[in-house]
């Protein structure tokens, strides 16, 4: 039997711009942004712990700057987590990053939380004036001063990819520890960098079998008793699709799921998406995909043998309608949580 207590179910989202169901052409970024804000108000009435924004910085996301969503969506929601998903730190400025979100801290009442890592894409490398040929080295040394940024005391720090700092102090100051985890995409580099620091830590899961990853967290936890820093839960983050029924779901995720696949591979040469290949997901890899029961079933099994206690699952990707994110969230948060956190505590996970 699992404590329920201590697990947090989320849902992220990287902003894709929705196409538009009488036309087929995609929404305006005004809109994208707009309803965006209206999910993350849906994702509070409903009961999800959670809501993560994506960083990205491509004409098929809407959300290039997190930090100003999550700002807007502290000033209209009560109860969720606002966090990001992830924020790139090593194109951007980690004392600007502590200064942001110390201000969403505030408006929000305590409810702000930073997904830090080195992002998938590299955009933002050029776009801010930062080579990419540093990518290891800006990471490491910037969450090395945002540490000791979140210490909360006056800084000196000498930098060489960030600036140096003189017994500086940050405002607004956060009462308590400004919430902090490391999103890692399954290096081994990185969950030790995690564990080093102490910070808790979520996987993205996105394809492939998901039990593989059982052994980063075992990693992740012979590190921190290493460092004789703290163990703390670990989350994933995968994407799916709930609808009413198995069949729908797997319309609007095959539909989306193979637009979005066959665009990367064409700009980065990876392998189109194949019905057999997203057939294989659903089934027995990384795709959340099905009607409540289904999706509840796989991500209870996941959890449970995996030894997760946090799971985000990322909702809208491709373009989906507006009306299917919005359903999804609803049902995500009324029905899949309440009934994986049913099966975790009975111990029954596949049925």
């Amino acid at each position: 039997m699992t404590d329920n207590n201590n697990l947090i179910f989320g849902l992220d989202t990287f902003g894709d711009i929705a196409y538009d169901e009488r036309t087929g052409e995609r929404w305006s970024y005004t809109q994208s942004l707009k309803n965006i804000v209206e999910e993350g108000k849906l994702a509070d009435q409903v009961g999800v712990d959670v809501i993560a924004l994506g960083e990205h910085h491509r004409a098929e996301y809407g959300i290039s700057s997190p930090d100003t969503v999550l700002a807007a969506l502290a000033t209209v929601t009560e109860n969720i987590t606002l966090g990001t998903g992830v924020t790139i730190l090593s194109s951007d400025d980690p004392v600007r990053v502590y200064e942001r979100f110390s201000t969403i801290n505030a408006l929000s009442n305590g409810r702000a939380q930073i997904m830090l890592g080195r992002g998938a894409f590299t955009e933002s490398f050029p776009l801010f004036g930062y080579d990419v040929r540093n990518y290891e080295d800006l990471f490491e040394e910037k969450i090395a001063l945002f540490n000791e940024l979140l210490k909360g005391n006056p800084v000196s720090w000498e930098g060489h990819f960030t600036q140096s700092l003189e017994n500086m102090q940050l405002y607004p100051k956060v009462e308590g520890q400004l919430q902090t985890r490391i999103g890692v995409g399954g290096s081994p580099d990185s969950v030790i960098r995690a564990a080093r620091y102490g910070f808790p830590m979520v996987l993205a899961v996105i394809g492939g079998n998901p039990y593989r990853f059982k052994q980063y967290i075992d990693l992740y936890k012979r590190a921190a008793t290493k460092f004789g820093t703290p163990i703390h839960p670990v989350g994933i983050h995968s994407p799916g699709v709930v609808a009413d029924t198995d069949e729908e779901a797997r319309e609007i995720a095959w539909k989306y799921v193979k637009r979005t696949i066959d665009h990367l591979s064409e700009e980065k040469g990876m392998p189109a998406m194949t019905r057999d290949r997203f057939e294989f997901e659903v089934a027995n890899g990384s795709y959340y995909v099905g009607s409540p029961e289904t999706v509840a079933q796989k991500m209870a099994h996941v959890m449970s043998e995996v030894g997760i206690e946090r799971f985000d699952l990322v909702y809208g990707g491709g373009g989906q309608l507006q009306k299917d994110r919005f359903k999804m969230i609803q049902l995500y948060g009324e029905k899949v949580v309440p009934r994986v956190k049913e099966l975790l505590k009975a111990g029954v996970t596949n049925e």
